[in-house]
């Protein structure tokens, strides 16, 4: 009765609004802003699907990372009210290019989206025909030069859009592979050991054949130098994922480099439809969140939170450790993933358990536990967990193994 009375009263101080939007309208208004509270749900719960504890990274099958609420905060503002998405993209691209010091930057579908769509603005330029002509790329420069070693499943973010793939292993055979239907060289930064072409020499090739360049650095953040690093070395194009170490919302990724091929690329994309990206939409709370979470990202303290991931991973690394028959390695990936992780190994002859079946019995536990590893080593990373689980993953690695 007095949630009714609250209503009543906030009806009669209105009088002008209620005649205007009419008693009923008014009345469902009011109604949902000072009676009705929105029930908190469990949607996972509701689904039958049990949550874990990350302790393996940023996978897309485990969805990636979690954005903190400032970006969630963005996202939901970003549903009150409608703009033009051209506009946005604009004005967002700027801002994240004053951000990086580059020369201009757009918010793209992941770094899959970011590679195909910079593919297709190095094809395209800006003719409107050709555009509209992918993935048929007849009469266009199609052809994509790479290092074999850096020929990964990826690349079909490139292939998608007609490009074909030119291997080679050595510079010499790289600048033999250049032929006037060569359109853009391509480098894998998880993959820079493996190939004989470094970076430096790389750009230096593309410059020197007048000949774009193009770095995936999908994993690459941390550390936060690597935002600035590339556009700075030469790369015309760089892609990033959005929903890794960036903490973004997981289907956005961002695209940097030179302004006219960003924006031939955004030639390709939503709102415009007879393109080959239009399946790749941003919409207009990915683009905000993204942007959040690359200001937050900048301003965090980088040292104190390697500390904190170097103090998580002792942590488990001491437990698993204690236990007879078993060896940690910490380790951080020089390239891609680039933050402290631990292998744990054992001799199954003492410690009577495969790897495998750690691992289901992490999952399988109570809370859900995600590693990774093989046949010969279970792996975990902390940079994905929430502060305090480390302890639980301590505990349960110990655990298990110790009762094995």
């Amino acid at each position: 009765m007095s949630s009714r009375r609250k209503v009543l009263k906030t009806l009669s101080a209105l009088p002008l609004v209620g005649g205007l939007l009419g008693p009923e309208l008014l009345r469902a208004k009011v109604l949902e802003e000072t009676v009705v509270k929105p029930l908190s749900r469990d949607f996972f719960k509701e689904l039958g699907i049990r949550t874990f504890i990350n302790a393996a990274g940023t996978y897309t099958s485990m969805t990636g990372s979690l954005m903190p609420k400032e970006v969630t905060d963005a996202i939901t503002y970003g549903t009150s009210d409608y703009v033009n998405l051209d506009e946005l993209q604009d004005k967002v691209g700027e801002r994240i290019a004053q951000l990086l010091n580059c020369e201009y930057a757009t918010v793209s579908s992941g770094c899959f989206g970011a590679m195909s769509i910079g593919m297709a603005g190095v094809l395209c330029g800006t003719d409107q025909e050709k555009v509209k002509q992918l993935p048929n790329t007849e009469g266009m420069k199609n052809e994509v030069i790479l290092q074999e070693s850096h020929n990964i499943g990826y690349t079909q973010a490139l292939t998608n859009t007609g490009a074909k793939l030119i291997r080679v292993k050595t510079a010499k055979e790289l600048e033999k592979a250049i032929s006037k239907k060569t359109a853009m060289l391509w480098f894998l930064n998880a993959n820079t050991e493996q190939g004989e072409i470094k970076q430096e020499e790389f750009i230096a090739l593309g410059k020197k054949h007048n000949i774009p360049t193009f770095i995936d650095c999908a994993a690459d953040v941390p550390p936060v130098e690597n935002l600035f690093k590339f556009t700075k070395m030469g790369f015309d194009l760089v892609a990033f994922s959005g929903g890794k170490g960036i903490r973004g919302p997981q289907s956005a990724g961002l695209l940097l480099g030179k302004r006219k091929y960003i924006e031939a690329a955004r030639m390709h994309t939503p709102p415009r439809g007879t393109t080959i990206a239009r399946g790749m939409k941003v919409n207009k709370e990915e683009v905000l969140g993204m942007l959040v979470a690359l200001e937050l990202y900048l301003a965090k303290d980088h040292k104190k939170e390697w500390q904190l991931w170097e103090d998580q991973i002792k942590l488990i690394s001491d437990n698993a450790k204690s236990v007879k028959g078993v060896e940690t390695e910490i380790h951080v990936p020089p390239h891609a993933n680039h933050v402290p992780s631990l292998r744990i190994r054992w001799d199954e002859n003492v410690v009577k358990i495969s790897k495998d079946e750690m691992r289901k019995k992490l999952r399988d536990g109570h809370p859900s536990i995600e590693t990774v590893g093989n046949k010969e080593e279970v792996g975990i990373t902390t940079w994905m967990m929430e502060p305090g689980q480390e302890r639980i993953v301590a505990v349960r690695v110990k655990e298990i193994l110790e009762n094995a």
